[in-house]
This record gives structure tokens, sequence and C-alpha cells, in this order.
């Protein structure tokens, strides 16, 4: 474990972080030494597999606007430089149907639909507004995880999902223009068919159709995220990146 105290590391603060993009995300910034707060509905993991404390997660229900709210204040008071280099707004949700089935926009209810934008949509602007005086101080970045599925529509996404992430690639260039002044840069990556626990079945016709005939794994999206972050990134912002093996052409 980590000696280094955390007011001489990095920090970033994620959402979704208990699985899949999220997961990797974690272990890639933990490796280069980041201090990562992590986000989730879920109490902090007592088998947690990477390198961090209960003073490092943080429980948050993303679809209850007050809880939100709530949050980003716990999160400041944990900031001990009072400022943070990164925040990755990867949780989303995507309701189903009976057996899995895709909802369409006529087959869910308008309270479901306010859900999966509360979580997917107004939280990611909630918390970069909310921290914009810790990113500011930082000259930070902003990462928003957008998908595919936000330029096309697809078999086995929802409507409600889809649209909440083209909203969020809009979004992501409207904050790129409002906090550049700032030296805060804000870009978007745009996963594709990525190999993990919510791939729906059928997914394997998908990737005969892709170019580079494979699913993505998580590390190489984390690996995105974390250039998009870096010094590497510094003339960079308001970009979405594409990352689905060729699916886009």
């Amino acid at each position: 474990m980590t000696t280094t105290p955390n007011h001489e590391r990095k920090t970033l603060i994620l959402t979704g972080a208990s699985r899949g993009i999220g997961h990797a995300t974690v272990k890639r910034f933990s490796s280069a030494g980041w201090r990562v707060i992590t986000c989730s509905r879920q109490p902090f993991p007592e088998d947690c597999p990477w390198e961090a404390g209960p003073e490092d997660h943080i429980q948050v229900d993303l679809g209850d606007p007050d809880n939100v709210r709530e949050a980003i204040a716990d999160m400041r008071t944990r900031l001990d430089r009072g400022r943070i280099e990164a925040l990755v707004n990867n949780a989303a949700i995507s309701p189903k149907g009976e057996d899995g089935a895709r909802l369409g926009t006529i087959d869910m209810n308008t309270d479901d639909w306010k859900k999966v934008f509360q979580v997917n949509f107004f939280a990611p602007i909630m918390l970069a507004r909310g921290l914009i005086d810790e990113l500011k101080e930082a000259r930070g970045s902003v990462v928003n995880v957008t998908s595919i599925v936000g330029s096309r529509v697809h078999p086995f996404a929802g409507a409600a999902y889809a649209t909440s992430k083209a909203a969020l690639a809009a979004l992501t260039r409207e904050m790129a223009a409002d906090f550049g002044p700032m030296g805060v840069r804000v870009n978007a990556i745009a996963p594709g068919e990525i190999d993990t626990a919510i791939l729906s079945p059928g997914t394997e016709k998908i990737v005969e159709k892709i170019p580079l005939r494979r699913l993505g794994a998580p590390e190489e999206v984390a690996k995105t995220i974390y250039f998009l972050c870096s010094e590497q990134a510094s003339y960079v912002t308001g970009s979405e990146i594409m990352i689905n093996g060729g699916q886009h052409v």
C-alpha cells in the first residue's frame, strides 16, 4: 500500500466504480499513484480489490438530487488540498423490461425516464458545478462517459439510456466552452461493446460486424480516460473519443 500522504497525491473522483470500466479506471489511476475517491450506491466493500479505505469511498444515490448535493459537500471536506485533478462521470443506469427486453420510447413510463436522466445526465453537471472551485484550483479535467448508442439506435440499449448519452455528449461540448476559460478541460469517451457484466445476450452478433472482430476490454477504456486526465492531453478539450474497435465506421 502506498505511503504517500494524500496531500501529495493527485486526486480523482470517480462515479460508478464498483465494476467494469469503473473498476478498471480505479486500478489504472491507483497504479500511477493517484488518490481515488469512489462513489457508488453501495457502501464500501470489505473485500475491496484496490488499495483504499472507507475514507476514500462515498455512498451516494445519484438518482436523488438532494443526496447528490450532500455527497458534494462530503467530497469537499475530504479534499485535503482543496483541489481535484480529475472528475470522471462513469455511473449510468439502463432499465430493462421483462427478461432483459429493450425499452423503447413507448414502453418506459415518465418517472423512469426522469430517473435515467437524473443519473446519466444531471448528476454529472451537478458534480462538476459543485466541485468547480476545486477543479479550477488544480486546472483539472472532467471526463464524461457517453456511449456509441448516443449516435445510433442499438438493438439492446434502451431509448432513455441512449438519449441521455446523446445529451451528455452535447453537455460535454457546452461544458468545455464554459469551463475552458478557468483552465478546466472537459472531454468524453464513447465506448462501444466492452466486455463487462452488463453485456446482453446476442452481443456476439454485433462483434461479427466490428472491424477489429472483438470486444473491448475495460482496461483499454481506462487507459483512454487516464490519457485525457494527463498532461499528454493538455490541449484536448471538447472532444468525444470513440472506443469501439471501428464499430462506428
